[in-house]
């Protein structure tokens, strides 16, 4: 597409095609039935009248882990905002293409297809904290490396360490964040906590390019290092945050969020995951 008809209105075309993605998920929510746990607390009554109060009363502490761990949304935030303004902008003088530079989040999002199911099934017969905390610094460490590949101006060596740290890499935290937050919260306030926890942290990081911008603006030096600096200092954060954090992926599920709960013993968990494997087999 011309340059001049995507700046007028091509870049509204993704947008205008969410709206496909709106309808699938209203469709998707209306025939998914609530889990086990949440209709045995709504038979029950049990259901709070003010579940952020209760969540916050209840589960702050773990409502803090999230909201540290959910920092970790500066690794996208590196790649592929300020990543692509350090890159393309005049002002910082390296002059990647757009079009080129483009290709960084369609290519790793495709990595990423590729990874998730791996890493969430890793975390299943490990854990969910080892694969947070590898990805974590993992990718904080990487943001070095590509942010100094730009600087040097290698556009290959660029997109392959982007796709190492976003597609890859990032993969240990992003695959695993689903079933984890979720994990670390009560049935009766499960969905307030943890959207309320993701949503503040995400919140912040939003605020990391304008933070970037003005710790590294055009024209001045380091630009790469000052940035990959307060980016590996984030997800150090996250680290430590999800190492604060209990252990999830053998804990019943009536149990989840409880801090006195007790694992399913090892051999009891392999075997029902065996027997879930098989049962998904067959279907």
């Amino acid at each position: 597409m011309p340059e001049d008809q995507f700046n007028s209105w091509g870049w509204r075309i993704p947008f205008l095609l969410s709206f496909v993605v709106i309808i699938a998920g209203y469709i998707i929510r209306r025939e998914v039935d609530e889990t086990p746990a949440f209709a045995e607390v709504d038979a029950k009554g049990a259901v709070p009248k003010s579940p952020i109060v209760q969540a916050i009363a209840t589960s702050w502490k773990d409502m803090l882990r999230v909201i540290c761990m959910a920092l970790m949304n500066v690794i996208p935030v590196v790649t592929t905002i300020f990543g692509a303004a350090y890159a393309v902008q005049a002002g910082y003088g390296i002059g990647f293409s757009k079009d080129i530079y483009l290709w960084i989040p369609v290519l790793g999002n495709i990595v990423a297809i590729l990874v998730i199911p791996y890493v969430g099934n890793l975390s299943d017969r490990i854990g969910r904290r080892p694969p947070i905390i590898v990805g974590a610094l993992g990718a904080g460490i990487l943001s070095f490396a590509y942010l100094y590949a730009i600087s040097i101006k290698n556009v290959p060596l660029a997109i392959a360490l982007s796709l190492l740290m976003w597609g890859v890499v990032y993969q240990g935290y992003n695959a695993v964040f689903p079933s984890f937050y979720p994990e670390l919260f009560r049935t009766r306030t499960r969905v307030s906590a943890m959207a309320i926890s993701q949503n503040l942290g995400t919140l912040v990081t939003a605020m990391l390019p304008a933070l970037f911008a003005t710790v590294a603006p055009p024209g001045s030096t380091n630009v790469w290092l000052t940035v990959a600096s307060i980016a590996f200092a984030v997800t150090i954060v996250a680290a430590l945050a999800a190492y604060s954090a209990r252990e999830t992926y053998r804990i019943h599920m009536n149990d989840l969020g409880d801090p006195d709960a007790v694992p399913v013993p090892q051999p009891e968990y392999e075997q029902l995951r065996r027997v879930e494997r098989g049962r998904l087999a067959g279907a």
